[in-house]
């Protein structure tokens, strides 16, 4: 699925996502990833929900965003609340949802300027 182009002054947005690749400006990623605003981490260990850690979460509260959006492949799961706690103990907000529709409201949170972090799984 193609996006629409956002202004270049926002930073690092999805520009296109499928089942088996995204592609962030000019980059192309075939693993999971964590983006946000001015940085891309590539290959975030976790390859399916199954595989998250806490230590997965913990390298998002040194990012220090407002909101952790997710995205847990083709089909939304919810990993067991422990694994995440980090965050809401922190105050960060997550929201979990399948990795078409993180990308999605990623795009949108980071064109309004918010402190938005997407942590996707292909």
């Amino acid at each position: 699925m193609k996006f629409s182009l956002a202004d270049p002054g926002d930073g690092y947005t999805i520009h296109a996502y499928s089942s088996t690749e995204l592609v962030v400006g000019e980059m192309r990623f075939s693993n999971s990833i964590i983006i946000l605003p001015e940085r891309v981490i590539a290959d975030w260990r976790p390859r399916t929900t199954e595989q998250l850690q806490a230590s997965d979460f913990e390298i998002l509260l040194g990012l220090q965003p407002d909101l952790v959006l997710l995205g847990t492949g083709e089909h939304q799961q919810f990993p067991p609340p422990d694994r995440y706690s980090c965050l809401t103990v922190a105050g960060i907000g997550l929201e979990i949802m399948t990795t078409p529709a993180a990308c999605r409201t990623y795009n949108i949170l980071v064109s309004e300027g918010r402190r938005a972090a997407a942590a996707l799984i292909l």
